[in-house]
């Protein structure tokens, strides 16, 4: 008999909120949390804007001593697992430590600690390269130190697919779960690469809006006159529990993953497959997984980043896995609110998608003022809608040709 896995919990840290009532209030009601960079002066650079988070506090979650030696987006992942703990009301020290796991997801890692420990070489020598250096900007310092903290010592992996990988690590966390290898995962993607390295890099490859002027309407997915992405940051992390574990315990289930599917493009480095082949890919094996047929499906969130190719790829991939029959289906782009977390925006979307059921509310895609003819899905454009859903999809695709796709249900 196949385990189900069910979400207990989640948490956030975003521009737009790190408390995830008020997340999903801003959401709903279509505000943009992208705003013009505080943390360094971006003067000189040719992108000066993001969705960067102005007040975070991590102090509130994690003791002190042990923030000094997590990176920014390590702290982001120990906060959002808070978080998502506490919501799910679990206590790790009953039961048997080695059932309980965690797999979470990061693009790049730890980019604050490299540029500083960079600068700390080059001005003052070798001998004053931090020893936490190593620790502090692995990939893997997120499940390690989540691992550590709450004394979990079962399944402990971290994903690096780009923008795919907290996607991609919820679902090894349901895999993981199903197989029998854990009862309980915390699992999710967190990013901080608004740096003046991650900036000046991404814009350097052309990849960001250069909208400096008009910051809350550059991230337009779908719109004819997009330019390219927002770089944001933050994590979005969820409690990941077999359905009878959970049961048990009294814990209050949010929803269920029912689905799971990932592919490869095989095309381009930085480029999707033109005709979404891959993502489609992705998308049907999701289904598949899911056991269910494409018109089930009541509403997708799309990896929809406001790019030109990419938001026309996957609107191509959504069009070949439904045949062609979109009437009724409902899309949208919570990143033309947001901003792209890369490797966390998954992991963000997975909690979108889990509040979209509880709610059966469906956010909006902004800034969508003149669709591209190529798009011509309904993406919600401009304001939140009410829908009875029962099944949602959410895609993450990245740079790599890297395809994830995670079909939830509402709570069992």
């Amino acid at each position: 008999m196949t385990r189900r896995v069910v979400v207990t919990g989640v948490g956030v840290v975003t521009a737009l909120g790190c408390e995830t009532s008020e997340f999903w209030d801003r959401l709903c009601a279509g505000k943009s949390g992208v705003s013009h960079l505080q943390r360094f002066d971006p003067a000189d650079f040719k992108v000066r804007f993001g969705g960067e988070i102005k007040d975070f506090a991590p102090e509130e979650c994690i003791p002190a001593k042990e923030i000094k030696r997590l990176d920014r987006f390590c702290q982001f992942a120990m906060v959002g697992a808070h978080k998502a703990i506490h919501q799910a009301n679990i206590d790790f020290k009953q039961g048997d430590p080695y059932r309980y796991g965690v797999v979470t997801g990061s693009g790049i890692g730890g980019l604050h600690e490299i540029e500083e420990q960079h600068c700390a070489l080059f001005d003052r020598g070798p001998n004053r390269v931090s020893p936490f250096m190593i620790p502090k900007l692995m990939v893997n310092a997120a499940s390690g130190n989540i691992s550590v903290h709450w004394g979990l010592k079962g399944p402990n992996t971290a994903v690096a697919t780009a923008c795919a990988s907290a996607s991609n690590a919820i679902g090894d966390a349901v895999d993981l779960i199903r197989a029998n290898r854990a009862d309980v995962i915390v699992t999710g993607g967190s990013e901080a690469a608004i740096t003046p390295m991650g900036l000046s890099g991404f814009a350097r490859m052309s990849a960001l809006s250069t909208r400096n002027d008009d910051p809350q309407r550059a991230s337009r997915p779908f719109d004819r006159d997009r330019d390219g992405f927002v770089i944001a940051e933050g994590a979005g992390m969820a409690v990941l529990e077999e359905y009878e574990h959970a049961r048990r315990r009294g814990a209050t289930i949010l929803a269920e993953v029912v689905g799971y599917g990932l592919s490869a493009d095989g095309n381009h480095m930085t480029a999707p497959d033109p005709e979404g082949r891959g993502a489609g890919r992705a998308m049907q094996f999701a289904l598949q997984d899911a056991k269910l047929n494409p018109e089930q499906i009541d509403y997708i969130n799309a990896h929809g980043t406001s790019t030109p190719l990419g938001d026309k790829a996957e609107t191509c991939a959504i069009k070949s896995v439904f045949n062609g029959d979109v009437k009724g289906l409902a899309v949208s782009s919570t990143k033309s609110q947001l901003g792209h977390l890369l490797g966390a925006s998954g992991g963000v979307e997975f909690v979108v998608a889990v509040l979209a059921l509880q709610g059966n509310v469906m956010p909006p895609t902004i800034n969508l003022d003149n669709p591209d003819p190529d798009c011509d899905l309904d993406y919600i454009p401009h304001e939140a809608r009410q829908k009875t859903l029962k099944y949602v999809m959410s895609n993450s695709f990245g740079f790599g040709g890297h395809n994830a796709c995670l079909v939830l249900a509402k709570a069992p």
